[in-house]
């Protein structure tokens, strides 16, 4: 037997339990500041430009680096790279609390997002070793429920924090989660083999051309991006060129960065397609509807933070109930009816917008039905993607899976931005992330409002482009599904 080999954990749940802890930080760090943005903005006295790169310079790094440090992983061992992340995410959060000014706190983001990325790629690799094949599926759902709960209930938890601490609160929150798990982690996971199973090399030129490829894509949709109105264009011909070059290179290479093999199954390629656009379609939703409250209404972030709860609640009740459905129908129905659910909720909420802030209340219903469509979505295709990759291939797909919902919130995050604030003078879309538009006149408020109503309508017609997707599956018989995975949410106690 190879000596580098995983070697399994005899509790490995207790290895989930140490790691789900890193997972919560990283997703609370993501979504938690989106209800926060107006008054870091008003604070810190951020431009529109800045406000913009505060959540975007975490998400690009984020994503940027989620395969980078998935192969490093391969080369220098799981663990080490792993706690590095964690100790790096928490000294940033810490950097990010006592940030003085917009230019600080960017940096700070950027710096977080590194760390989450280390988080966030061995956590999963760290499942894949630690769980028997038995129960690898039911891990790696848990683990996907786990980041999605925390992503939704973020904005919540922020909202409260600032309510209590100001604009610092999310991070007086997420310091001491950080802590917990640097220590659950150092006295759980196991201290494996000092070198990763492979030896493969490293793929260099991958991971440069992929970086390239996002901060191209992100500089192509981020207003105020640069001084010259050319320069978004020439971002977004690059990134075509970027593209297309990375995927020469990847077919070319015998240890490519990504395993493209992968997407030559139809229903990994369908699932992977399917988390894609779920996560385009419904992750700008809560900070829009946050920015449309505070700048539109002037509420405040708690305010804001109690307006999107019911994308929480719907989450977390769709989520729990998503595992009994799994004994009756297929991921292919639940998948396809979590989007279109998506559809509903996104143009019940858009269609209430208007320009005298007076519809929030009325909006609570169907940002419960998006939370709904988000759950239900959420468990099924993890179980169709495990039910489909081969067993061997498990931990690399939920690689894929992760890369690709983290591409679609930057997405997700920059069309938003960009789309709700075109049009808007430089005094104006600083004052719409402020929270004061208001004080700007009419005009402004009604072209804000139209071009946020114009990005709900978009949105939903994503999603139900998405229920298409879904409706593509692989037909499965829904107790096969169950009995294959050992269900991949717990039907019953799990640990």
């Amino acid at each position: 037997m190879d000596s580098l080999a995983p070697q399994r954990h005899p509790h490995p749940w207790r290895v989930f339990s140490a790691t789900s802890i890193g997972v919560v930080a990283v997703f609370l760090s993501l979504s938690g500041l989106t209800v926060a943005l107006p008054t870091v903005a008003r604070e810190l006295d951020a431009s529109g430009a800045q406000s913009t790169w505060i959540l975007l310079g975490y998400m690009l790094v984020t994503t940027a680096l989620i395969l980078v440090f998935g192969r490093l992983a391969d080369i220098i061992g799981r663990r080490p790279l792993y706690l590095a992340g964690l100790i790096t995410f928490t000294v940033a959060t810490g950097l990010c609390m006592l940030a003085p000014s917009a230019g600080w706190l960017v940096a700070a983001r950027v710096l977080q997002g590194a760390g989450a990325a280390a988080i966030v790629t061995n956590n999963t690799a760290l499942l894949t070793d630690t769980f028997p094949p038995r129960t690898l599926g039911r891990a790696l759902g848990w683990n996907a429920t786990v980041a999605a709960v925390a992503q939704v209930v973020g904005p919540v938890i922020g909202g409260a924090a600032t309510a209590v601490f100001g604009w610092r609160g999310l991070f007086v929150v997420v310091l001491p989660v950080g802590l917990l798990a640097i220590a659950a982690s150092i006295a759980v996971i196991p201290r494996g083999p000092s070198r990763a199973v492979t030896r493969e090399p490293f793929d260099v030129s991958g991971a440069v051309l992929s970086t390239a490829l996002l901060a191209a894509v992100v500089l192509a949709l981020t207003p105020g991006a640069g001084s010259t109105p050319w320069l978004p264009w020439a971002c977004g011909a690059v990134s075509l060129v970027l593209a297309v070059t990375f995927v020469a290179v990847q077919i070319r290479r015998t240890h490519p960065l990504v395993d493209l093999s992968l997407f030559r199954n139809r229903g990994i390629a369908l699932v992977l397609a399917a988390v894609l656009v779920n996560a385009i379609a419904t992750y700008a939703v809560t900070l829009l509807v946050s920015l449309y409250g505070q700048a539109v209404s002037g509420i405040s972030a708690v305010a804001a933070g109690a307006l999107v709860m019911p994308v929480a609640i719907g989450t977390v009740v769709a989520a729990a109930a998503a595992g009994s459905l799994m004994l009756r129908f297929s991921p292919r129905t639940l998948t396809a009816t979590g989007m279109g659910l998506n559809a509903v909720g996104l143009l019940g909420v858009t269609l209430l917008l208007s320009p005298d802030g007076g519809s929030l209340g009325a909006t609570a219903p169907f940002l419960f039905v998006l939370g709904c469509g988000t759950g239900l979505f959420m468990t099924p295709s993890t179980s169709a993607l495990m039910l489909t990759a081969p067993a061997d291939r498990r931990g690399i797909a939920n690689g894929l899976r992760s890369t690709l919902q983290n591409v679609g919130y930057l997405l997700s995050t920059a069309l938003a931005l960009v789309f709700a604030t075109a049009g808007l003078s430089a005094a104006a879309r600083q004052a719409a992330y402020g929270g004061t538009l208001g004080t700007l006149g009419s005009a402004e408020v009604a072209r804000f409002v139209d071009n946020v109503r114009a990005v709900g309508i978009a949105l939903a017609v994503v999603a139900l482009l998405g229920v298409g997707v879904c409706l593509a599956f692989p037909r499965r018989n829904p107790a096969a599904t169950v009995h294959t995975l050992e269900s991949v949410t717990p039907l019953k106690e799990s640990a």
